[in-house]
């Protein structure tokens, strides 16, 4: 593994794959009466956001407790950085306390990257999302996701998500989201097909290692997994479609168009959810929707990410078992 984790581009095959094995084993820790290791004991994890989040921050947050490591959470709202202080300097404040790993959230895209090669601090750097640029925890969970629920939950392990068709269908312009999958599932050697309108593509987007289309019901039926992204309003300075009813006669997912999909194909959402705009509430409470297996998921893969990064160089299993006995 490498020292930060910034982009799920930068994942190779056998680094992703690895997280996916170590994750299932962190998975189990979750079925114990006791939901703690002590692998990250005495080290100290600061969770650095600058934009609003719930499911991200309380996921990292609760990976961070099971791993036993000390937790500083820090948000931008209320703190020295409201009042102009910069990135460097709270990275320096930070450096002067002795953290160990920074979780970063912030609004510009490469800020992780920033901090991660700067020389401000000397400390491991996960990107928790930055812009519009990258989140590639939730790329990683996502397809711990497809592949447990495609593949099962042990049969899948050293696995791929070979021949695999994924679809991603929405706001892309604006999504780290999607960026993020595109980048790992194409590593992991699935089939990406991204549907959107034309005015929420981005710029480049034929250079993207996946296929385009602005028909969601000719992909359905070929699809092993579909990810409905949100409509991203609060990003967005113009009008993108011409009216939400519209939108979601284009680009929304009912109960019929989920009966196009094959049998064995799931539903995917990175929340929140906006029920009647993409996805509506027939689909989101189906069994064949993810959404609460990807926000239990989230916490395995990001305790896989911190144990992987700050943890010892054994594999998982033999550290969890070890401890279990003891």
């Amino acid at each position: 593994m490498q020292r930060h984790l910034i982009s799920a581009a930068d994942l190779s095959r056998d680094d992703a794959v690895l997280i996916l094995d170590t994750a299932e084993e962190m998975a189990r820790v979750a079925d114990r009466p006791i939901k703690k290791l002590p692998t990250l004991r005495g080290r100290t994890v600061v969770n650095l956001f600058f934009e609003d989040s719930t499911r991200t921050r309380i996921s990292f947050e609760a990976a961070e407790k099971r791993l036993s490591a000390d937790v500083i959470n820090f948000t931008a709202k209320g703190s020295s950085v409201s009042k102009g202080e910069s990135l460097k300097d709270t990275a320096q404040t930070l450096e002067a306390m002795g953290v160990d790993a920074v979780v970063i959230r912030h609004g510009a895209s490469g800020a992780p990257y920033r901090l991660a090669n700067s020389g401000w601090i000397d400390a491991a750097v996960i990107n928790a999302g930055d812009g519009t640029h990258q989140h590639p925890t939730q790329a990683l969970l996502d397809a711990f996701t497809m592949r447990r629920r495609l593949t099962g939950r042990d049969a899948g392990l050293g696995q791929d998500l070979s021949g695999r068709r994924v679809t991603i269908v929405g706001d892309v312009l604006h999504s780290r989201v999607a960026r993020s999958n595109v980048d790992l599932l194409h590593t992991l050697g699935a089939d990406v097909t991204l549907v959107a309108p034309p005015t929420l593509l981005p710029v480049g987007v034929g250079s993207w290692p996946c296929e385009v289309s602005y028909d969601l019901d000719a992909t359905l039926p070929k699809s092993d997994a579909v990810m409905m992204l949100r409509v991203q309003r609060e990003r967005m300075n113009a009008a993108f479609f011409p009216t939400e009813r519209e939108y979601s006669r284009r680009y929304g997912l009912d109960g019929d168009r989920m009966a196009r999909m094959p049998e064995h194909a799931v539903v995917m959402h990175p929340g929140p959810m906006v029920r009647g705009m993409e996805i509506t509430a027939e689909v989101a409470d189906s069994p064949r929707c993810t959404v609460v297996e990807q926000v239990a998921n989230g916490v395995s893969i990001r305790m896989a990410v911190l144990y992987l990064l700050l943890g010892g160089n054994e594999p998982a299993v033999t550290h969890a078992r070890t401890t279990e006995e003891k």
